[in-house]
């Protein structure tokens, strides 16, 4: 079962004050972390249209798009004409009593509107200014426009994923780069925070999908960097290791990971192959990598004979990593994905009590803050806006010439 939290209360960022001028995955992503760890995320979207996620369906529960709302829960929303100066100048007003901005437009599009950090920094000394591009703020390819696509392929990742060399490049399966530039995102502004704790000065903060991509790369950049030599696909192969790769059972997939002599050991007994141990084709890593494909099919041979949950155990009590290849659905029914929490329910105004990924930090004091679901297109427009010091009939006004957008 899905645990499903509804409280105003908690969060280590309690009182950051965060404001989102972003759109679709890598700025939103960010913006998650931190509303779920607390902090108030006020989400500014364009008029008209809003983020484009919102139409991005299917899936969509009663008419709201699913892959909205699962990134854009616990923030608050508000719809503004950033081609309007008024609209210009409530988002001023709105970054004025903000901690931080995170955008991720493409480069000189806020800048142009006078919502670049240069700008705002001026009335808001202490302001943390997180800019997520494709590229990076400086560089040949700084004014390109970028995708997770462009980035897997432009960082190496698609040039090692896939079963073989020679067959057409594999893009992951998730998008990485959108995903992990978000965490670099939340990662860089609270550490500037920190600073700005000590020094009272905010500052720019400034990164990628491609380094959030290249990021990824430690193990094959070394290999590259030491020999010259790029590292190509092998499916669900280790380059310096074996096994470390997925095996077929009798009804699906296991990954079973001995790198060491203990875990080599156990494996080999799981299997009631302890020949192997001493066989000197397999005695050591450096002979199972020069003899991998020997290795795996015997060992393919031998766990095709079972079924995938009754390897486990036996992979278990050795003390051998291992664990079947699950579906995104067994995933998210899993004991242990429940136990933590990495299945929450938040209440949604259209679509109800909707299911979503929790937070995947755990605090001792208390885990992350789950309190609402992702905001209807200008659902707190006025709320947000009165506490800026707007009057009613002032919002009204805006509302009526569709300055801003109020549900």
């Amino acid at each position: 079962m899905s645990v499903h939290t509804h409280t105003e209360t908690g969060g280590p960022l309690s009182g950051l004050k965060v404001i989102e001028i972003a759109h679709v995955m890598a700025g939103p992503v960010g913006g998650l972390l931190l509303a779920d760890m607390g902090a108030d995320v006020i989400k500014v979207e364009r008029l008209p249209g809003g983020d484009d996620t919102r139409r991005t369906t299917p899936p969509e529960i009663h008419g709201e798009s699913a892959s909205f709302m699962i990134i854009n829960r616990n923030k608050r929303g508000i719809a503004v004409d950033l081609k309007d100066p008024a609209g210009v100048e409530v988002v001023r007003r709105l970054i004025a009593t903000a901690d931080v901005v995170l955008e991720n437009y493409r480069p000189g599009t806020l800048e142009k509107l006078g919502l670049g950090y240069e700008s705002l920094r001026e009335q808001n000394p202490g302001l943390i200014y997180c800019k997520i591009t494709g590229f990076g703020t400086n560089g040949p390819y700084a004014t390109r426009a970028g995708y997770d696509l462009i980035s897997q392929g432009m960082s190496g990742l698609m040039s090692m994923t896939g079963e073989a060399p020679g067959r057409p490049p594999v893009k992951l399966g998730v998008p990485v780069g959108d995903v992990t530039a978000g965490i670099l995102a939340a990662t860089g502004i609270l550490a500037a925070y920190i600073r700005r704790l000590t020094t009272g000065r905010g500052q720019f903060v400034d990164t990628s999908l491609l380094e959030a991509s290249v990021v990824h790369t430690y193990w094959p950049a070394a290999l590259a960097l030491a020999t010259g030599v790029s590292a190509g696909p092998m499916g669900s192969a280790h380059p310096v290791a074996a096994p470390y790769q997925a095996f077929p059972t009798q009804d699906g997939w296991i990954n079973v990971g001995a790198i060491s002599k203990a875990t080599w050991e156990g494996t080999a007994n799981v299997l009631g192959a302890g020949w192997m141990i001493t066989d000197e084709r397999f005695a050591t890593n450096g002979a199972r990598m020069a003899n991998r494909d020997a290795l795996v099919a015997i060992m393919s041979d031998i766990l095709r004979s079972r079924p995938t949950d009754d390897w486990m155990p036996d992979f278990e009590r050795a003390g051998v990593p291992a664990g079947p290849v699950r579906t995104m659905a067994q995933v998210l029914a899993d004991p242990q994905t429940q136990a933590r929490q990495m299945v929450v329910e938040v209440d949604h105004p259209v679509a109800g009590t909707v299911q979503a990924l929790g937070c995947p930090i755990k605090f001792s004091d208390g885990h992350g803050v789950t309190r609402r679901g992702a905001p209807l297109y200008g659902e707190h427009t006025r709320d947000v806006l009165s506490e800026l010091g707007y009057a009613a009939e002032e919002i009204e006004a805006l509302a009526g010439r569709n300055v801003v957008g109020a549900r």
